[in-house]
């Protein structure tokens, strides 16, 4: 038995990972919330000894918490910061989808979901308007210049610092960028401050789009909602107010399925 056990625990910074990883899937293949050093180590064929070192340092992370009265342990909340990214990527389009199905049967006009990927906003999901003549993104489509609302939205939302450096390196179609100084910053103010973003005919001049951000429980940015219409029916109706209110509550309701 102390033969296998020293064949298992493998040296080096590698193997003390995966022994980590061992010890933290010991509570998920457990019936009980709580388990001891002893339990553990017999669950994952280490050591008292390791487990005891893996856990300590577990612990001072906030993966695992220690009950001071029986000395045994529990899952800590640092393991959602961990996994919290992961869910949320994997939840954005699932909390998205009904609140775009609802703006697109309301107002009639598209309703789509984008998400940043360093230097552009790529749709993820979309409901198209049932207008025989409308303005749509297939799933995929992306936008990396700053007339669009959706890509707005997401340079308002980094630090100032970072979306100095993407503008004067990426450009995002702008002539001119001058730096820090630039009436660009004042506009992505204003879109923090407002939580939406505007393109009117900014992109090309028959197009009507309005971005809102969607946030995680950490209060992240992980996407944008948007609306998209021709600019013509929007004027005619005089739907601009419509599609703004649409839009900050799709955003918002997907926030909160989110947990923000």
């Amino acid at each position: 038995m102390a033969g296998d056990r020293e064949n298992h625990e493998k040296q080096g910074a590698a193997a003390s990972l995966l022994n980590g990883f061992l010890v933290l899937e010991a509570f998920s293949a457990s019936d009980s919330p709580m388990l001891g050093v002893t339990e553990i180590a017999e669950n994952v064929n280490l050591h008292k000894s390791t487990v005891s070192r893996m856990l300590a340092g577990l612990a001072e992370g906030g993966y695992v918490q220690r009950d001071e009265a029986t000395g045994r342990y529990r899952l800590g909340l640092g393991m959602i910061g961990l996994a919290g990214p992961l869910l949320a990527e994997l939840d954005i389009r699932r909390a998205a989808a009904p609140q775009l199905e609802a703006m697109t049967h309301a107002t009639k006009e598209t309703s789509a979901l984008a998400v940043w990927n360093a230097t552009e906003a790529i749709v993820v999901e979309q409901y198209a308007s049932p207008h025989q003549v409308k303005h749509s993104a297939s799933i995929g489509t992306r936008y990396t210049r700053f007339a669009s609302s959706s890509v707005r939205v997401f340079l308002a939302a980094l630090p100032a610092e970072e979306a100095d450096r993407l503008l004067a390196l990426h450009g995002f179609g702008i002539d001119g960028y001058s730096g820090p100084g630039d009436a660009v910053h004042d506009a992505l103010a204003q879109i923090r401050e407002q939580g939406i973003a505007v393109n009117d005919g900014e992109t090309t001049v028959d197009e009507y789009g309005v971005s809102a951000p969607v946030r995680d429980y950490r209060g992240e940015l992980v996407g944008c909602i948007t609306a998209s219409a021709p600019r013509s029916r929007v004027q005619h109706a005089g739907s601009h107010g419509v599609l703004r209110e649409a839009v900050l509550e799709a955003a918002a309701q997907t926030t909160a399925r989110l947990g923000g």
